[in-house]
């Protein structure tokens, strides 16, 4: 069977609020695998985005049909949408059941359980103090937001407050508790 029109995107931060360009062929639904995910990317945008961080306790994501013809077209519409330089094609994650090369089997035993032969997801890692792969201390997440100003302030705490509240990480509740960023209602 083609992978055609039945390739997956895995979502977890703004692309739940803001997929476009990206062009999905269903809603976010909830039911994704469970991933480790913190809020541990300091972005261009000055928000402090949730990304994969293999230290961090799993939490659930989010999963949208793509209407694209080839995982290479689905990884692409991806690169673009997160702005990530085709010179670092590692920043998007893919993975194609019909492949003997599965190196990452959380997602992987999703997409067998739910019959769905390939899978796409940003694989940006942690960044903290302009270093690509730091992974920030709680108590540095919390100094980093509290000391931002102005749009970038207001841009990281929107941010924050979209993400879905079922993805509860440790450092979304200091967050919480310290800077009173809590979830928009549903």
């Amino acid at each position: 069977m083609s992978i055609e029109n039945r390739i997956v995107c895995l979502g977890w931060g703004s692309l739940l609020w803001k997929p476009d360009p990206l062009p999905l062929a269903s809603a976010w639904r909830a039911g994704g695998p469970l991933l480790p995910l913190e809020f541990a990317r300091e972005s261009d945008g000055g928000e402090l985005a949730i990304v994969l961080c293999e230290q961090a306790p799993p939490a659930p994501t989010y999963w949208a049909y793509l209407q694209v013809d080839s995982l290479e077209a689905a990884r692409e519409w991806l690169r673009r949408r997160e702005q990530i330089d085709p010179q670092r094609p590692e920043g998007i994650g893919s993975l194609d059941l019909s492949s003997d090369d599965v190196r990452h089997p959380l997602i992987a035993a999703w997409a067998e359980r739910e019959g769905i032969p390939a899978v796409i997801w940003t694989a940006l890692p942690p960044r903290s103090a302009g270093q690509e792969g730091r992974i920030p201390s709680e108590a540095e997440v919390v100094r980093y937001l509290n000391d931002l100003q102005g749009e970038p302030r207001a841009h990281a705490e929107a941010y924050v407050r979209q993400v879905p509240s079922e993805i509860r990480t440790p450092y979304r509740e200091a967050i919480e508790r310290q800077l009173g960023w809590t979830p928009r209602p549903a």
